[in-house]
């Protein structure tokens, strides 16, 4: 059963959602996003992502996102919607219509909001680190952009290695992130995670634990995530998920108790807070 689709200010079928061929999102990737949960059919953490998509939008010099339209467009589209458990909204900002190049176009950006239900993630993960570095220095370090190629290279190949999220070092040979989450890490019972110098984007949840929980933001050497005593990952749709592989190499805990009290922290809070 699907929801209806928030496509540039009006509520439309699915099938009847239509974006032009030329629209630079799709043959550039000229765009950002924000991927927003909601539970019941109320969202989580709405204005931050918000911020966040104007923050990538002004990234890349795109006119800035009218946020109270698209704050009740995703409410428009949620009350649309079954009301499932847990639910994943996709806010999409592109350039607009434009010619077949990287020149943009005049026409005005396109915007899309959908939903569609999400699977609880398992309860552990194994991760792969891959072979290609983040460039903690592009111009589109930071940026949720939908320039995801990598991401999609990246994820395939931890999947045909056993791994459920793929890995980032950096070009200094530094933790940076996961395709679509970030990480923590503790060793010697401190928790760390890395900096958004080092090239990762800066997530919602990531910035939630540390708010909430703690944590201290520090460059950490790729190879210390094979000596770390827990490690866990943050995203939207993940919360707080342990790490109990890194490769062939098994944690000691998945989850460990600093772990285990992050993830009751974030648990407690975000049913007290749904807009925090």
């Amino acid at each position: 059963m699907e929801g209806k689709i928030w496509l540039n200010g009006e509520l439309v079928d699915p099938d009847s959602a239509q974006v032009s061929v030329f629209d630079h999102g799709m043959l550039v990737g000229d765009g950002v996003f924000e991927t927003v949960k909601a539970a019941n059919g109320e969202p989580f953490a709405l204005t931050r992502h918000l911020r966040r998509l104007a923050r990538s939008a002004a990234g890349l010099g795109l006119p800035e996102p009218d946020h109270d339209a698209l704050a009740q467009g995703t409410l428009e589209v949620l009350a649309a919607a079954p009301k499932w458990p847990l639910a994943r909204v996709r806010i999409t900002y592109t350039s607009g219509p434009g010619p077949l190049g990287s020149d943009r176009g005049d026409a005005g950006p396109t915007v899309a909001i959908a939903v569609s239900e999400q699977k609880p993630f398992p309860p552990t993960a194994a991760v792969t680190v891959v072979p290609w570095p983040r460039n903690e220095r592009g111009a589109l370090s930071g940026l949720k952009t939908t320039s995801y190629a990598e991401n999609a290279l990246a994820l395939a190949y931890a999947k045909e290695r056993g791994g459920g999220e793929a890995i980032f070092g950096n070009t200094a040979g530094n933790l940076c992130e996961g395709t679509g989450t970030n990480i923590f890490v503790v060793r010697g019972g401190r928790l760390v995670t890395p900096p958004l110098s080092a090239g990762c984007l800066a997530g919602v949840t990531r910035a939630l634990v540390l708010e909430w929980f703690g944590g201290e933001e520090e460059d950490l050497p790729l190879e210390d995530l094979y000596r770390a005593d827990e490690a866990f990952l943050t995203s939207t749709t993940r919360d707080v998920q342990p790490i109990h592989r890194v490769d062939g190499t098994d944690l000691p805990a998945a989850p460990g108790p600093v772990t285990a009290k992050a993830m009751e922290v974030f648990a407690t809070r975000s049913k007290e807070l749904m807009d925090p």
